[in-house]
């Protein structure tokens, strides 16, 4: 469901199949970033519903952070944003061998 105004959305369905508008999305100022969160701002930003300079500043994130969670999230959908899963990818890029087979 996407509502457009001067070609931007409105309204998006998020990762979780709920309606995110601007309103609804993480509040300012958020410092606790869990999954849930940080999909939701990447689907916004994804979506155009919020660009992605406003996302930078309103929460805080730098680029590289914010492209991180963009490739988490691409690579293994919303469950890859979980800070475990972030610590195993980072582990894996140091010590490849460690999961080896």
């Amino acid at each position: 469901m996407l509502e457009y105004t001067n070609s931007r959305p409105v309204r998006i369905v998020g990762p979780h199949h709920e309606v995110l508008t601007r309103e609804n999305l993480p509040p300012v100022g958020t410092t606790r970033w869990v999954a849930r969160r940080k999909a939701q701002v990447v689907a916004a930003v994804q979506s155009g519903l919020l660009p992605l300079e406003e996302a930078l500043e309103r929460y805080e994130l730098s680029v590289a952070e914010f492209y991180s969670w963009q490739a988490a999230m691409d690579r293994s959908g919303v469950a890859g944003l979980r800070v475990a899963a972030v610590q195993r990818d980072r582990t894996l890029r140091r010590n490849p061998d460690l999961f080896d087979s």
